[in-house]
């Protein structure tokens, strides 16, 4: 009997296939994790798409199996622990835009090239048409909620969804009133920053004019209750206007109800045409929420503004940016607490530049650069700043 032999593959072949069948587990895994965070149906596209990067997966590694390229564990592909925190805290755009990226970058880098092998090559070319619809639904869910593309905002739409599209835009213009405010998602880390940031160049300068004196802790230390104090205030006034603004949409929304119940009710009808439900059922089911008055706020503002006005609580807002600022403000003032002079202002500047590396590597958790960058950039404007503010110390007069 003859034995037939697998080809040999080409270097570049299994390079490419190892790096695709190792990104399809990545991004698999990022899917699942954003899904998460994610409405029902903006999670249920991200799950079908790690299911199809699953796919994927199984027809490189069929790929491979012929080829005769041992197959890794895929228990050793993992989402670093910072990326599953980044997963976990960033803005959902943000990690979307970033996951968009990938895909269009993977396309470029796996895909596009030949590996010298035909069968290689033509599997990755169904891949790589795979990808970029990937790439454009991930788009999709970044833009719902969101301006439509100029170019062509319905051209995804059927006729029907189309038309109740243009009737519902025409209601929705009417209602100018409806408002999103801010919150304060990554208020503790942009609060140590401030804190840090302000009280280390207080300290730094009372430092240079004073050659690290006992002034420098009460400087520091009302430095650091006033930043905190006014990060914490800050943060309550904006909570607060926030819910001002969700409660006064909610408010105008049962207005509306009252005073127009029949376009309130086309209204209703034309978003459920828009995810697809036919005219006549939409208009049944419109019709039915609206004999409860209640069910037809909760559905038209869960629809028009993401929900009935919840937000984050005020004074939990400002209890995690007022501690949040006066930690990161205390770090230069500590050593004060146990010396005074140039080893007091020497342990000072290092302290507070390893958390200024600290600090600017825990906002890459929100901006999703790396941590290091992040980290030495922060480092480098603390250098700045404290430098800065030292020898004007120097300049002004004892």
């Amino acid at each position: 009997m003859t034995n037939v032999s697998s080809p040999t593959p080409t270097a570049d072949a299994k390079d490419r296939l190892l790096k695709a069948w190792r990104g399809e587990i990545l991004a698999g895994k990022s899917y699942e994790l954003i899904a998460g965070r994610l409405a029902p149906r903006e999670a249920d596209i991200l799950r079908q798409m790690a299911a199809a990067e699953a796919s994927h997966r199984g027809r490189i590694e069929a790929r491979m199996a012929e080829l005769g390229i041992p197959i890794p564990d895929p228990a050793t592909v993992r989402l670093s622990a910072w990326a599953r925190l980044q997963s976990r805290v960033a803005p959902v755009d943000r990690l979307l835009a970033a996951r968009e990226a990938a895909e269009d970058d993977e396309v470029d880098d796996l895909y596009k090239r030949a590996t010298g092998d035909g069968q290689t090559d033509a599997l990755l070319r169904e891949l790589r048409k795979e990808e970029r619809s990937h790439s454009r639904a991930v788009n999709e869910i970044r833009s719902s909620g969101r301006s439509e593309d100029a170019a062509d905002p319905n051209a995804q739409l059927s006729p029907v969804q189309r038309a109740a599209k243009e009737r519902l835009d025409k209601i929705t213009n009417r209602e100018k009133w409806h408002s999103s405010g801010g919150g304060w998602v990554s208020g503790v880390i942009y609060g140590a920053n401030d804190g840090l940031a302000s009280v280390f160049g207080l300290v730094a300068g009372v430092s240079g004019a004073t050659g690290g004196s006992s002034i420098v802790l009460t400087a520091g230390v009302a430095g650091a209750a006033a930043a905190a104090l006014s990060m914490a205030t800050g943060a309550w006034l904006a909570s607060r206007s926030e819910q001002e603004i969700a409660h006064a949409n909610v408010e105008h929304e049962r207005r509306e109800i009252a005073e127009h119940p029949e376009e309130e009710r086309e209204e209703l009808s034309l978003f459920f045409q828009l995810k697809g439900v036919e005219p006549d059922l939409a208009d049944q089911m419109a019709a039915q929420i609206a004999e409860n008055p209640d069910a037809m706020l909760q559905a038209l503002s869960q629809e028009e503004f993401g929900g009935m006005g919840e937000v984050d609580d005020a004074a939990g807002a400002a209890v995690a940016a007022g501690l949040s600022t006066g930690i990161g403000a205390m770090l230069p003032v500590l050593p004060f607490l146990f010396m005074t002079g140039t080893v007091a202002i020497i342990i000072a500047a290092i302290v507070s530049l390893l958390g200024h590396f600290a600090v600017g590597a825990a906002k890459s958790l929100v901006t999703l650069r790396s941590w290091w960058s992040a980290g030495l950039e922060m480092t480098l404007a603390g250098v700045i700043v404290g430098g800065a503010t030292f020898l004007i110390g120097l300049a002004l007069p004892s």
